[in-house]
């Protein structure tokens, strides 16, 4: 349940005042960020402020129709979340109640206000299967069992954090539901499947380490120019139809996690029924299982309460926290950061604060960068590492990066892919413009990629770089004189250039194969044009015309190795680079 369900409810505070999401209480013995039911019909909420005898309070539902006078219930502890088996392949609203219990609840896919649902099946039993013994010793976030939660992922049944651990005597095993006790220990307390974590406490680790291994994401443009670590962060800021959901939907079903948790916070509604209907139906590139077996969904979507999409990122990254713990790999993508400053900006507004930058509260960047801190390379306190990466989309309006929550976002991540309304316009996807993205992570990935991909990897890159750098300038130039009246050398790096944007950076996320390009297979697709560019320039040093250089038939296939099938990809780079050499030195 979204609180404690062990506390007593209890009516002692009224209604004084309603303002759109923002509530205020008289005599309400509550602290700050308890949960409380507002109303004659329940409406859940959460304490923000709290001065004198005045409590304010920010409801999760539609106010409308709440009237002063009325009771305020509150339950004495935080917004929490239920944690435990069954939350893989559940789509949830921002404070965890699952959507699909409730409509089977309401009988409608429109919910009655005040409807409520445990977070995960109180009912339903899983196969415990233990791993310690009568006698053993165990401590806060040790694991004591396993259940197949999904057929690709194992839950691990863990310590809660704040027990006092001590010696195992007792010990179950078989068909048990989450709220009985699987392990027992010489002090009397109990271990559930199940726990409570408040969503905006940080869960426990040992320490935080650098992260040395990239989250491949089968996107050439990322895993070849603009990598992202295992434990990174990274930001997808662009203007409307530039390709945000898309990007990080490709990122949710090709990158290379354990767990995949994706919150659509205020996110319009077709798209959030895209993701919901797409996922279920896609098979798991790397178990071959349904996709929605290692994948949590949060939808909060454009027209749901604005309180509720403010919670809804610290749902979603409490429980990439808890599979972190198991020594999972987590990625977890807020599809926009933007929508979940606005829902920031609007409540601040009704509590009157002073404004900041373009009406967003004083504590905005406090605020990104307390979620994106929460992202890393872990070593936890059972003695495993997991890691979870943060990828959050910025809407900017109108396409400004100048504006606030972009530019603090900036600030905190690591990785920056800047999406280009040019680029999308000329249907160049993934529309990441080269000239602006950046990633600070390179260098601490680079041993990984010469270890396991080629020792020449990061060579081969910064040969790109230098390419599409040169190509930024000419193009300044191309703009005021025309392509005809530069030198032949500068000619021939345009062509150069166009085949790496056209066969290297452009990927089909629609095509079978092109979606998804092993970082393998980046580097071959890479070297061929490389491949291309010395054997150009050594028949132009030859005196070879540019336009029978460019004239050649081999080299448009290099546009045909994206989505030529993995398992065919050596063979064809082998034979198209023989070809390409061959005819161009029969031009000399």
């Amino acid at each position: 349940m979204s609180q404690a369900t062990d506390t007593t409810v209890r009516e002692d505070g009224v209604i004084d005042s309603v303002s759109g999401p923002v509530v205020t209480a008289r005599d309400l013995d509550a602290k700050m960020n308890d949960v409380v039911y507002v109303g004659e019909e329940g409406l859940m909420g959460e304490v923000i402020e709290i001065e004198g005898n005045i409590t304010t309070i920010q409801v999760y539902e539609e106010t409308s129709g709440v009237s002063p006078g009325e009771p305020v219930e509150s339950t004495g502890a935080p917004l929490s979340v239920d944690l435990g088996p069954g939350m893989l392949d559940s789509i949830y609203d921002g404070v965890q109640r699952p959507l699909d219990v409730l409509e089977e609840k309401m009988g409608s896919a429109f919910l009655d206000r005040g409807v409520d649902a445990p977070g995960i099946d109180l009912e339903k039993t899983w196969e415990f299967e233990p791993e310690v013994s009568e006698g053993d010793a165990v401590e806060p976030g040790d694991v004591v069992g396993s259940v197949p939660e999904t057929p690709s992922i194992d839950h691990k049944v863990m310590v809660p954090p704040g027990s006092e651990g001590g010696e195992v005597t007792a010990v179950e095993s078989g068909e048990l539901t989450v709220e009985e006790a699987v392990v027992e220990l010489d002090s009397g307390e109990e271990i559930q499947m199940r726990q409570e974590w408040p969503v905006r406490q940080e869960r426990p680790t040992v320490d935080k380490q650098t992260p040395t291994e990239p989250l491949t994401s089968g996107q050439r443009i990322l895993d070849g120019l603009f990598p992202l670590a295992k434990g990174g962060t990274a930001a997808i800021p662009g203007p409307f139809g530039s390709g945000k959901t898309v990007t990080q939907q490709s990122l949710a079903k090709f990158a290379d996690a354990d767990i995949v948790v994706y919150i659509g916070c205020g996110e319009r509604g077709n798209e959030m029924t895209e993701v919901i209907e797409d996922f279920p139906e896609l098979p798991d590139p790397q178990t071959g299982n349904a996709l929605m077996a290692r994948t949590c969904l949060i939808a909060n979507t454009s027209n749901m309460p604005v309180a509720a999409r403010e919670s809804c990122v610290y749902t979603g990254i409490t429980i990439a926290e808890y599979y972190r713990d198991m020594g999972y790999d987590v990625a977890l993508m807020a599809d926009s950061t933007s929508r979940w400053a606005e829902a920031m900006r609007e409540i601040s507004s009704r509590l009157e604060e002073m404004p900041g930058e373009e009406g967003y509260p004083a504590y905005l960047a406090a605020r990104l960068s307390a979620f994106y801190e929460r992202a890393g390379y872990f070593e936890n306190i059972n003695g495993t590492e997991g890691s979870i990466s943060v990828i959050g989309a910025v809407s900017p309006p109108g396409g400004d990066f100048s504006e606030p929550v972009t530019q603090n976002t900036l600030r905190i991540v690591k990785t920056f892919w800047a999406l280009d309304s040019d680029l999308a316009e000329r249907r160049h996807f993934p529309a990441i413009n080269w000239n602006e993205s950046y990633s600070l992570y390179r260098d601490q990935l680079d041993p990984w990629f010469e270890d396991n991909v080629a020792d020449d990897w990061s060579e081969q890159r910064q040969w790109a770089i230098d390419v599409l750098d040169e190509d930024g300038e000419l193009q300044e130039v191309v703009q005021l004189v025309g392509k005809d009246a530069l030198p032949e050398d500068q000619q021939l790096t345009l062509e150069i250039a166009r085949y790496l944007k056209e066969a290297w950076l452009q990927q089909n996320a629609l095509h079978d194969v092109d979606r998804y390009c092993p970082p393998e297979k980046t580097y071959r697709i890479l070297g061929a044009i490389k491949t291309l560019n010395d054997e150009a320039f050594d028949a132009l040093d030859a005196g070879v015309p540019i336009e029978e250089i460019t004239d050649i038939d081999a080299a448009p296939r290099l546009n045909r190795i994206g989505t030529t099938p993995d398992d065919e990809v050596e063979e064809f780079v082998d034979d198209l680079e023989s070809e390409i050499a061959e005819q161009l030195r029969s031009l000399y």
